[in-house]
């Protein structure tokens, strides 16, 4: 998984954040304290827009067990994105279940439909997190 991480990072350094893979222009770089390890650590994300906020989904491909990323978010709410040319400081808010995880995780399944059938894999909940600019 490392490798591919990086192979999609280098990509979206190489593109300018544009046209990523399958993800188009809708792909971000997440970049958090491990909860663990205390390490930086960075992961390419497909992400939608609400509003001014940030989307992202704790998807893990329909695995049974939430990613690293969503645990250290958990942890350490303060993380960096990278859109497009841009890179700055967010707030996470993770939201694990509820009316407005679930309107938020169908907008997700409209911009990538292959979210759509990430929670007939997993007998979770799978969250979503908002990540809003620290202005």
């Amino acid at each position: 998984m490392a490798d591919w991480n990086a192979s999609v990072i280098d990509d979206f350094h190489a593109k300018r954040g544009k046209g990523i893979g399958p993800w188009g222009d809708n792909l971000l770089l997440l970049t958090t304290r491990g909860a663990k390890s205390g390490q930086l650590r960075t992961t390419p994300l497909v992400y939608h827009r609400d509003g001014e906020r940030y989307v992202i989904a704790a998807s893990k491909g329909g695995a049974p067990t939430h990613p690293g990323w969503y645990h250290n978010l958990v942890k350490y709410r303060a993380a960096e994105i990278e859109v497009g040319t841009e890179k700055f400081k967010v707030r996470a808010t993770p939201i694990p279940k509820g009316v407005e995880r679930d309107r938020l995780y169908e907008a997700h399944g409209n911009v990538f439909a292959g979210f759509r059938d990430y929670p007939k894999k997993t007998k979770r909940i799978i969250p979503v997190v908002i990540l809003e600019r620290i202005r």
